[in-house]
């Protein structure tokens, strides 16, 4: 099964055990503080692999258990506020991104960006003052605050990072270069003005088709006729072909142009080899 905190937020997966909670339905989820109260995203099914290491769902939540999450959701908001406030009034080039409160210890963390290092000693004790609590103030990256506020990337889906992602993995522009995408910060860059993490996704299928495809440029034969290859389709697993009779352009199985006799021959049936 899948639980979210917020909506719209992260999916973390959990193991239902007994329990059988439908979609909607709160659950408690065991954390490091405790168990905390979720909503069931998808409900329990069987999967065709077997999954370990993934925590047990602690059951239903109760009425206590609700009263509690609500009052923890009134507490941080009400940081959030303070925070915004005492943040302008000390002047401090700072954005809050989010408010964590464990009730247990009576703390606050509040994640925040800012375009350099901060002196932030004179704002944590007003904080903590006018919280009466302890107060932890952590600066966070451009991905790593896309990843809290969430949002819609250029694809028009919620962003990975604040979905399913739990691993921000490095991507570089050779990567865009590979995939023959436009190196234009405007196209290949996410919410998070970084370079996409998508990006890394396809990555090694073009690594693959590259190691085995026809570079551009090269004399080759396909079933309609010599050739050359002027262009790759990775997506389709096929090259792009200008032939030699007329300049006709045409799309070719890369199987057809540059594979073994028998894939051409599983392919097209029998023929000259290539």
């Amino acid at each position: 099964m899948a639980v979210s905190f917020t909506r719209y937020g992260r999916l973390y997966y959990l193991d239902p055990g007994e329990h059988s909670p439908k979609v909607g339905d709160k659950v408690l989820v065991p954390t490091d503080s405790g168990p905390e109260v979720a909503e069931c995203v998808w409900a329990p099914q069987y999967t065709s692999e077997d999954v370990d290491g993934l925590p047990l769902c602690a059951g239903p939540a109760g009425e206590e258990h609700l009263a509690r999450d609500e009052s923890n959701k009134r507490r941080r908001a009400e940081a959030r506020s303070v925070s915004k406030r005492l943040i302008k009034r000390h002047g401090l080039p700072m954005k809050v991104v989010g408010i964590d409160y464990l009730d247990a210890d009576n703390v606050y963390t509040v994640y925040f960006s800012a375009p350099h290092r901060v002196d932030f000693r004179a704002l944590v004790r007003d904080l903590a003052r006018n919280l009466r609590a302890r107060v932890e103030l952590r600066q966070i990256g451009p991905r790593d605050e896309a990843r809290l506020q969430g949002g819609i990337g250029p694809c028009g889906r919620d962003l990975c990072c604040a979905t399913f992602l739990k691993d921000f993995e490095p991507v570089s522009v050779r990567m865009a270069k590979d995939q023959d995408l436009p190196v234009n910060p405007l196209r290949i860059a996410g919410a998070c003005g970084r370079l996409m993490c998508c990006l890394k996704y396809e990555h090694p299928l073009y690594q693959e088709f590259r190691a085995s495809a026809p570079r551009v440029g090269v004399s080759v034969e396909t079933p309609e006729g010599a050739g050359t290859v002027v262009g790759h389709n990775v997506p389709s697993d096929s090259v792009v072909v200008r032939l030699n009779d007329g300049g006709r352009r045409c799309a070719c199985s890369k199987a057809s142009v540059c594979g073994p006799r028998k894939a051409y021959d599983s392919t097209y049936g029998d023929g000259e080899p290539v």
